[in-house]
């Protein structure tokens, strides 16, 4: 299995989207519609306080009849939050967001933001392994 720096690098972009912990739900909402994602960083200037995702908004905000332009995020953020080390194996995190039932893993290196791996990037990774594997059994097959 790759590790998370493997992965990290091979990722199309590695853009890391975030807001303020006094956003409004609303706004993080729109960046992540915006930018097609899942769920946004919750930074407090570089530190790492929470993640919002598609899930807390449903869960914490709609069904509970909150206001997305009045509840700021603070509010509603999953923390702390569950990271991953750039050294982890992509097996260890699919391992994680399994047990822990989150799609996205902030990956943080001595005590530093690097990036973040979501689910479809770990099943992504998996699928080309697999096909690597599969190429390799039939070319060893055939000789």
């Amino acid at each position: 299995m790759i590790s998370v720096e493997q992965l990290l690098a091979s990722k199309r972009s590695a853009s890391v989207h975030s807001v303020d912990p006094d956003t409004p739900v609303l706004d993080a909402i729109r960046l992540m519609a915006e930018k097609y994602v899942g769920a946004v960083l919750v930074l407090k200037g570089k530190e790492l306080v929470g993640i919002v995702s598609e899930r807390d908004y449903a869960r914490k905000v709609v069904l509970l009849g909150r206001s997305s332009s009045a509840t700021p995020v603070w509010q509603i953020m999953s923390s702390p939050v569950i990271t991953v080390s750039p050294r982890d194996r992509v097996n260890e995190c699919m391992r994680r967001m399994t047990e822990k039932r989150i799609r996205h893993l902030p990956v943080v290196d001595a005590g530093e933001l690097v990036g973040v791996i979501s689910i479809g990037d770990i099943v992504k990774s998996v699928i080309e392994e697999q096909e690597r594997t599969i190429a390799d059994l039939e070319q060893y097959i055939h000789r």
